[in-house]
């Protein structure tokens, strides 16, 4: 974590619990149409909707990647 001179922490994307669409897409190296629509139809439960903005629990995300893997 490092603090920035306007007073805004900065935490590395490994390290949050939720992330929105365009870093969960570079972080998973997904493209963005395909993280939308998996976010849309939130099969895993890992999707929040807050206002008109898509959220990913990157935590659960990641659950749901490892079993559809799986399978």
């Amino acid at each position: 974590m490092k603090e920035q001179q306007t007073g805004t922490i900065d935490i590395p994307l490994q390290e949050r619990f939720m992330i929105s669409l365009k870093e969960a897409s570079a972080y998973f190296h997904i493209g963005i149409k395909k993280m939308r629509r998996m976010a849309e139809d939130n099969e895993g439960g890992f999707t929040l909707f807050l206002g008109n903005r898509y959220i990913i629990c990157r935590p659960k995300f990641e659950e749901y990647l490892l079993k559809v893997m799986a399978n």
